[in-house]
């Protein structure tokens, strides 16, 4: 049974770019679905563009070949093949039903139904579908949701998260930038309930999603769901504060992931680094974070300049908002740590060698006491009066 359209609206700018726009003419029966109609509804930029239709991926390709496009079989099991555009990269899926799952995979049928095709994403503002002229079809009432600001599962929330245990971390993603509505208590019980399965997701996949959720512009009321249900708990065992991640948000510091998990995580950061696989320069990051010298708003000149030396300003900046001080001081020092140039050290080894050391490891000794010595003075000296201090201890016999 055909629906009829729940609504039509000005197709969204991205509909009018010229090689969506032949992508489309070769594919009259392919729909926009997922974010980018979601968005496109509640008047948000759509950062992708993914398709649906009910052609063979092999159609797909047969059709879109003669126009040189260059489409990738990214996943043929999955009827997924990757329209490759100038401005984008566009994913386009035929549609299906889910045959079996396990928690974590799903054995797909390809189908000509729309409906059932919509009946398989996880939640209504999600199964929605566009065609090309803003006819926008609606089989689970998202839109009505999107409005609301209430997210819902399609179907049963229980059965939906069994399908996928990744969808628990995904219902407080989408709700912390969606959700307006507590969940109802099919969906919190379900959530609860599936909180221990969360353990056999992969380290990279939680994550993912972790950044995602501190990625939205204020997720506190997704992140204190995550911790009354016992999902935060479950996916950050090292212990969590979630009273100091409320504060640093509540003074407006920025919406970046590793900050806000720095400020989150009470346990051991390099631990919580290892077990979720973050990148090196994640995990670096976030060290530095938990561990690199406050500057307080009472430092003079010279104390900021000794801290730089030794740590980015990035860092010290970031480390202010990890510190629970509030208030002008505060922006003023982080006005006054971008300002301040990072001092570089201005001795060399050569200098000291062209003082007479022979190379060894006396060098680096008299280094180390003259960037100390550098160090103290507010690393105010150049290299002139540090060539000066390395002949002093020379001479003295000091080093």
């Amino acid at each position: 049974m055909t629906k009829a359209p729940a609504c039509r609206i000005a197709p969204p700018a991205f509909m009018f770019e010229p090689a969506l726009a032949a992508l489309l003419d070769a594919l009259p029966e392919a729909r926009v679905v997922g974010g980018a109609v979601r968005d496109a509804l509640a008047g948000r930029p759509a950062s992708d563009v993914d398709l649906a239709s009910p052609l063979l991926p092999e159609t797909v390709i047969e059709r879109l070949t003669p126009l040189g496009v260059k489409v990738v079989p990214t996943g043929l099991a999955h009827g997924t093949v990757t329209a490759v555009l100038p401005d984008r990269h566009v994913e386009i899926t035929t549609l299906r039903l889910d045959v079996e799952t396990d928690g974590r995979r799903a054995t797909v049928a390809f189908t000509s139904d729309w409906r059932a095709d919509a009946a398989r994403r996880d939640f209504t503002i999600n199964a929605m579908s566009m065609t090309r002229n803003g006819a926008v079809f609606d089989y689970f009432d998202g839109l009505a949701d999107l409005r609301a600001g209430r997210l819902r599962f399609v179907g049963d929330p229980a059965s939906r998260v069994a399908e996928d245990y990744l969808r628990v971390l995904r219902f407080f993603r989408f709700f912390a930038r969606h959700g307006g509505t507590e969940p109802d208590p099919a969906t919190q019980t379900a959530l609860r309930d599936a909180a221990p399965h969360l353990r056999g997701l992969s380290a990279e996949r939680v994550w993912s999603e972790l950044t995602l959720i501190l990625s939205a512009p204020d997720p506190r009321t997704s992140v204190a769901s995550m911790e009354q249900l016992g999902v935060l708990g479950a996916v950050i065992p090292e212990g969590t504060d979630l009273p100091a991640l409320s504060h640093m948000i509540a003074k407006g510091a920025p919406v970046d992931p590793v900050l806000r998990i720095a400020s989150l995580l009470t346990g051991d950061p390099l631990a919580f680094a290892a077990r979720l696989k973050l990148s090196l320069a994640e995990r670096d990051r976030l060290l530095a974070l938990r561990g690199a010298p406050l500057a307080a708003p009472d430092a003079d000149d010279a104390t900021l300049r000794r801290l730089l030396a030794d740590t980015g300003a990035s860092v010290l900046i970031d480390r202010t908002w990890l510190s629970g001080g509030d208030g002008a001081a505060w922006d003023q020092l982080r006005l006054r740590l971008r300002a301040t140039p990072k001092p570089v050290f201005p001795l060399e080894g050569g200098d000291i060698v062209a003082l007479g050391v022979p190379p060894g490891p006396r060098i680096g000794a008299l280094s180390r006491a003259v960037r100390t010595w550098w160090l103290e003075g507010g690393c105010a000296a150049d290299t002139a009066a540090c060539r000066d201090e390395a002949r002093r201890l020379i001479r003295d016999g000091t080093i």
